[in-house]
């Protein structure tokens, strides 16, 4: 089973766990640590499909995955479609496999219908994996998991009612309906609530896509449903923002506490006054990294090992055979006193 890591006790351990970036090495990790030697060639193309492009989180995987190719020497592709939709996603993932790229690793909006798709990719002999959101039950070779699940639905959950002193209602504001790993989280915020909070309760879930404007209305209309609702979490990074908009928009600052899932930069003027407690998030660019190293792995036959020397700042990634999945790391709490020790 996958470990639970949680580093969410102290500003001091998460702060050290927080990367200015991705830096440029001469070589990878050794064999038996299963880093790559000697990088690629140059010839193996990577395509990584987001589940939206244009947005701060994926742009700065976009930034890691570049950084990765520069460094070991393969060419990263990146293309998504401009609103989260499935069907858009779909046409894009059908190009890839129609150019006949080496690998292809997506970012599914919709788990279940990229699982026909991913398994085209690999008829035609292209290598598949998926990175950020996972399609478990699809033929990919790797997911590239940004931190367990346990730690961000458990972080999110403490955060959120550290703030709102042990009790009371709140609601979740999430993303896609169909996006397994928002449902993943969403699962262990319910379990954990019951468990640890029994004076808090979990009022609502809604989903606003991957629209902040609809989420900020969404979380109005919570807070105007439930007159007594002291808490709001933001599931995706366009949510979080948005629900933070809401109590502000309102007035109700100190009233109303929110947390979620938000890129630093776009959370620091919320957490300056107050409107989000805490972001639960991991390093993206990093996460990028990692996505477009695991590429080479599968283009160049390398196996992952249980623990890969995969850069200088990523030096003991795990890797968990029987789920098949690299685990980046512990999530992050971040706060005014470590938000900027993120560009993105």
């Amino acid at each position: 089973m996958r470990k639970k890591l949680i580093a969410l006790g102290t500003l001091t351990v998460a702060a050290s766990l927080v990367l200015a970036g991705c830096t440029s090495r001469d070589t990878g990790g050794t064999a038996d640590t299963g880093g790559a030697d000697a990088g690629g060639d140059g010839d193996v193309t990577v395509a990584f499909v987001p589940k939206l492009q244009g947005i701060p989180y994926f742009e700065a995987m976009n930034t890691g995955g570049q950084q990765a190719a520069d460094d070991l020497g393969f060419e990263w592709l990146y293309q998504g479609p401009t609103t989260a939709d499935a069907a858009a996603q779909a046409d894009i993932v059908r190009s890839f496999i129609q150019q006949g790229v080496d690998v292809l690793i997506v970012a599914p909006n919709d788990p279940d219908s990229m699982a026909p798709l991913l398994q085209e990719a690999a008829d035609a002999g292209i290598k598949v994996a998926t990175s950020d959101t996972d399609a478990p039950n699809s033929v990919r070779e790797v997911f590239v998991n940004q931190a367990s699940v346990e730690g961000i639905g458990q972080g999110l959950t403490d955060a959120l009612l550290e703030a709102m002193g042990g009790s009371g209602k709140y609601a979740i504001v999430s993303c896609g309906e169909t996006a397994a790993n928002l449902n993943a989280w969403i699962e262990v915020q319910e379990a954990y609530t019951a468990e640890e909070y029994p004076d808090a309760e979990i009022v609502d879930i809604v989903y606003a896509g991957e629209d902040q404007a609809a989420a900020t209305a969404m979380a109005t209309d919570l807070m105007n449903a439930h007159p007594d609702l002291t808490g709001l979490v933001g599931e995706c990074t366009s949510s979080a923002p948005g629900v933070a908009q809401a109590v502000r928009d309102a007035g109700k600052i100190g009233e109303v506490f929110t947390v979620g899932l938000g890129t630093p930069q776009s959370m620091k003027d919320y957490l300056e006054d107050g409107s989000s407690s805490a972001s639960i998030l991991w390093n993206v660019e990093q996460l990028g990294y990692l996505t477009g190293w695991a590429g080479l792995q599968l283009a160049e036959g390398n196996g992952f090992q249980d623990t890969n020397d995969v850069s200088e700042e990523l030096s003991a990634v795990e890797y968990f055979p029987d789920e098949k999945q690299l685990l980046l790391g512990p999530a992050l709490r971040i706060t005014t006193e470590n938000v900027d020790e993120f560009d993105y």
